[in-house]
């Protein structure tokens, strides 16, 4: 006849102490229901909001200027070659570039087609950065014909406001015909270019030239070569990253709120999963900790019975297994149950809250079922190690 738990239970006073033993059981079971729960709240998170902001390239590029407050205003806060550099050694960060403006003063005008001139500021940055790039957009020394990519914010921003100076309003396709002329006046001297639109920009809200015409009259205009930018360009796999959201502002640094909305939203959100996770965790340690005075109380009163069975022959090793095996399935339909009521919550959330977007599956995520089967595991093992070491100290 196999030697089984049946043949041992009559030497086990297992009948006491039941209030503790569902205590723990239920405690084990909220702790791992309230895991399972955060773990498929994290993962529902990361998916809504990678889907609130979808990328055209795979990369996320965001405007970074340094925080002007009324203590540092009075300083140069500009960034270096120095600064573009330990940006770029962080992890999240895939490249950086420096948005470089003009030393000297620019005026532009449009002749008789738009009888007015102003002021600008023209900048310019590596070509990687910019969203639009036509093959046009390339300048020799000794050209006088410039190209420029236009901000589609800043056409927008004329078309409103033009009726005010009884000024026409312009497509994109008339703004590129309009031949625009571009005075650049430096301590050094003056030069006169003929300047137009080759394509407008729906990242970069500026006037951007090419990289070599700029530096160009910088030097010629100001005898500067090395020049700092108010603006730095940071490409991301993610703007919404807590971890670059978290360095941009221990550096003092400030980013358009409204692109990194929904990283600041997932700060929260996972602030408050990671809470219940925790609090989970702490059940599931508590219901461990329950459960083993449980065992302690139940081999203390069986101390003399087990100890009669070790004196007929049953080996320690044989009699912890034997005892452990008793509670398996018990965590078994613990987990299981967790599991199920996880799956409940996560479909009820998908079909009747998110009215069944396709953005989440209504099947809980693999990764939780690994946990699951992981808190098993260590259930049982810390199970059997217990009941093991309380046996071998008779």
């Amino acid at each position: 006849m196999a030697l089984t738990f049946k043949n041992i239970a009559p030497f086990l006073n297992t009948g006491q102490n039941k209030a503790s033993r569902w205590l723990s059981y239920i405690g084990l079971g909220i702790g791992v229901l309230l895991l399972l729960c955060s773990v498929q709240m994290y993962i529902n998170i990361n998916q809504l909001l990678k889907e609130k902001n979808p990328k055209k390239t795979g990369f996320d590029f965001i405007s970074v200027t340094k925080t002007i407050t009324d203590e540092n205003m009075a300083r140069d806060n500009r960034f270096t070659e120095a600064d573009l550099q330990q940006i770029k050694l962080q992890p999240f960060i895939t490249d950086a570039a420096l948005l470089k403006a003009n030393q000297f003063k620019a005026v532009a005008g449009a002749g008789q087609v738009i009888p007015f001139s102003t002021d600008i500021f023209i900048e310019a940055i590596k070509n990687d950065f910019i969203d639009t790039v036509p093959s046009n957009f390339t300048w020799q020394q000794g050209q006088s014909d410039v190209p420029i990519i236009f901000s589609s914010d800043f056409l927008e921003m004329y078309n409103v406001f033009s009726g005010s100076w009884d000024l026409p309003q312009l497509s994109e396709k008339t703004a590129m015909g309009i031949n625009i002329f571009l005075r650049c006046t430096g301590r050094n001297g003056e030069q006169l270019f003929k300047a137009r639109i080759v394509a407008f920009s729906d990242r970069i809200n500026s006037i951007l030239v090419p990289e070599n015409f700029l530096a160009k009259l910088n030097k010629d205009l100001e005898g500067k070569e090395e020049i700092s930018a108010s603006r730095i360009y940071l490409k991301t796999k993610d703007a919404n990253n807590p971890d670059l959201l978290n360095y941009l502002q221990q550096n003092n640094y400030h980013v358009n709120k409204d692109k990194t909305k929904f990283g600041r939203i997932k700060q929260i959100l996972q602030a408050i999963v990671s809470g219940l996770a925790g609090f989970g965790v702490l059940v599931i340690l508590l219901a461990m900790v329950l459960f083993s005075f449980y065992l302690q109380l139940m081999i203390a009163r069986s101390k003399e019975n087990l100890q009669l069975l070790l004196t007929l022959g049953y080996s320690p090793h044989w009699l912890s297994k034997t005892v452990a095996k008793k509670w398996i399935p018990v965590y078994v339909a613990v987990v299981i149950a967790a599991v199920v009521v996880t799956a409940l919550l996560h479909f009820t959330f998908q079909q009747f809250i998110m009215k069944g977007k396709e953005e989440l599956s209504p099947f809980i995520h693999w990764m939780v079922l690994v946990i699951a089967l992981l808190l098993l595991v260590i259930s049982v093992a810390v199970n059997f190690r217990l009941v093991k070491k309380l046996l071998y100290k008779l």
